[in-house]
């Protein structure tokens, strides 16, 4: 159901804290340069030991709001935007490992004016080494999801990785199936039309399922390559557990599962489960080799 509020033009950005560690500092330093507007910032905390969100919460402008546990990141990010007023149309959920671009966010509010349907709209976004990540991609659909998850490590330029990916794309601004949730400027209105995050995603995939529920809501997903970001990697990310490459592969199997419902699809659910039960099983001793 559409919430019918409506809101007004102030920014907020609300991060999802883990144990952060330094990367929060190096996220509220370069914050001022990204924006000409006073940002309030929300640190939705997950249940940090670090002590780095209480840190940044002594700056000013800087609100933590600890969840009481480890909710996941839609279900926190959702919390966070709750804590924000009616003055807050605009909303940036966003990592806090990552590092900001001169005028990044008036370059996605610029954006915005262009769009009105835009209700989703991402940066580009850059590693470390100044390679540029995938981060507007197609929605995936059951074909091409499958050519992409069997293909991507042992043939990574494979056809269906790159039409996912959209990896041959022009850097120009346009409309994508989604875009990636580790920086996302949201319209709060159009995440009230879809009632934010499913939080029936603790990690993965939150992002894929909220830029196709925008899209069938009638919203826009707009990729903004003028604005830009460096992901620079974060504490509570920088190895990948078992527990992580399970919850991929149990956030994938919860995305396709919600599209293929009904009796009729039982047999290819069941499919679906196996191989990607399967699949996360190879991806746990092969990282396990790797260390």
């Amino acid at each position: 159901m559409t919430d019918s509020r409506s809101y007004g033009d102030e920014l907020a950005v609300v991060t999802v804290t883990y144990s952060p560690g330094r990367t929060l500092e190096r996220f509220l330093d370069t914050l001022p340069k990204a924006t000409d507007r006073r940002v309030r910032v929300v640190l939705a905390d997950n249940g940090s030991t670090d002590g780095a969100p209480e840190r940044a919460a002594e700056r000013p402008d800087v609100d933590l709001v600890p969840m009481g546990a480890n909710l996941g990141y839609g279900a926190a990010a959702n919390r966070g935007m709750a804590e924000l007023g009616e003055e807050y149309g605009w909303v940036v959920v966003v990592n806090p490992d990552v590092e900001w671009g001169a005028g990044c966010l008036d370059e996605l509010l610029a954006a915005a004016a262009r769009w009105p349907r835009g209700g989703s709209f991402g940066p580009l976004i850059r590693e470390p080494d100044g390679s540029i990540y995938p981060s507007a991609r197609l929605r995936p659909s059951l074909g091409r999801g499958a050519g992409h998850a069997l293909l991507c490590k042992v043939w990574p330029s494979n056809p269906f990785s790159r039409a996912y990916r959209q990896s041959e794309a022009a850097l120009a601004e346009r409309t994508a199936g989604w875009l990636s949730g580790s920086c996302l400027l949201v319209r709060r209105e159009a995440m009230d039309s879809v009632t934010g995050f499913d939080p029936r995603y603790f990690m993965y995939f939150e992002d894929v399922d909220l830029g196709d529920r925008l899209a069938r809501a009638g919203w826009l997903n707009v990729y903004v390559p003028s604005a830009e970001i460096v992901h620079i990697g974060g504490h509570s990310t920088s190895r990948v557990s078992a527990r992580m490459l399970a919850e991929h592969h149990r956030s994938a199997y919860r995305y396709l599962a919600d599209r293929y419902r009904g009796m009729v699809w039982t047999p290819l659910r069941l499919v679906l489960r196996a191989a990607l039960e399967m699949r996360a099983r190879i991806a746990v001793r092969l990282s396990h080799r790797e260390r």
